[in-house]
């Protein structure tokens, strides 16, 4: 065992109470750029990332996981590993089970972006699970910079770490982003997804350097941004659905410009 090891049995324990607050508290986790990670497959894909966490709370019903026995063997020595009942971990987590582990990580530091990549812009998105997904689809489809307004749910709140499955460890995220000027500045096309004046989303060159902007569920992406926009798009809908929710929307495109590179190849 390299971590250092400590207990905790009260559920009354300050330690407790500061996590609990780590976990439902968003300004609490910028002020001091922590995100928490609930489970072993999240915490094994920040290890795999190169970022080993800061502290694990462990369950101690789990503490004879064969997965986790693992996990907790790749720990640097600076790591401490706080076992506690499953009872007092379920204090401080938001789960309707308490996890096996809970795990403090530092926020990762977004780097600059190289000015040709492919990024996906997202504005006032409100919902962590449309977040978390639209985060997994930028994963898997290759695009790796994501920019998100001051408006956006915490991108490292356990929501939507639970729901981006890991890719938040594979990106480049830059928050609190003045998109108006960040798109302003951005020298390849940028795609705005809306229905008035558009064009489909299959007629448009999607394999350069481009922005896919997407916006609030609910008032969609704003006339600032709109403005800044090369081209408006819409995803055909021969169907009968009004409209998609933006994370199934994001997919589509994103996964349209996996067909073009494909098709490039």
């Amino acid at each position: 065992m390299q971590y250092i090891s400590k207990s905790i049995s009260s559920p009354h324990n300050e330690e407790v109470k500061q996590l609990a607050r780590l976990v439902q508290n968003s300004r609490e986790r910028r002020k001091q750029g922590l995100m928490v990670l609930e489970g072993i497959h999240l915490t094994q894909s920040c290890l795999e990332a190169g970022m080993p966490p800061q502290r694990i709370y462990l369950n101690e019903q789990a503490s004879g996981h064969g997965e986790v026995a693992a996990l907790l063997a790749r720990l640097p020595a600076s790591c401490t590993v706080v076992t506690m009942p499953e009872a007092v971990m379920a204090k401080a987590s938001a789960l309707a089970s308490p996890p096996e582990l809970l795990a403090i990580c530092a926020r990762p530091q977004a780097t600059a972006p190289a000015a040709e990549a492919a990024r996906v812009v997202l504005e006032d998105i409100q919902d962590p699970g449309n977040l978390g997904t639209i985060l997994r689809c930028a994963a898997a489809s290759g695009v790796r910079d994501v920019l998100l307004s001051k408006g956006c749910v915490d991108v490292y709140s356990p929501k939507v770490l639970r729901a981006g499955m890991g890719a938040h460890f594979v990106l480049n995220i830059h928050e609190q982003v003045e998109l108006t000027a960040a798109l302003a500045s951005f020298k390849g096309r940028k795609l705005v997804t809306y229905l008035e004046g558009s064009s489909s989303l299959y007629s448009q060159d999607l394999t350069g350097a481009i922005a896919l902007v997407f916006g609030n569920e609910g008032a969609g992406v704003s006339p600032a941004l709109l403005a800044l926009a090369d081209a408006r798009i819409r995803i055909p809908m021969p169907g009968h659905a009004e409209s998609l929710n933006v994370a199934m929307a994001a997919t589509v495109c994103l996964f349209e410009r996996v067909r073009q590179l494909e098709t490039m190849s």
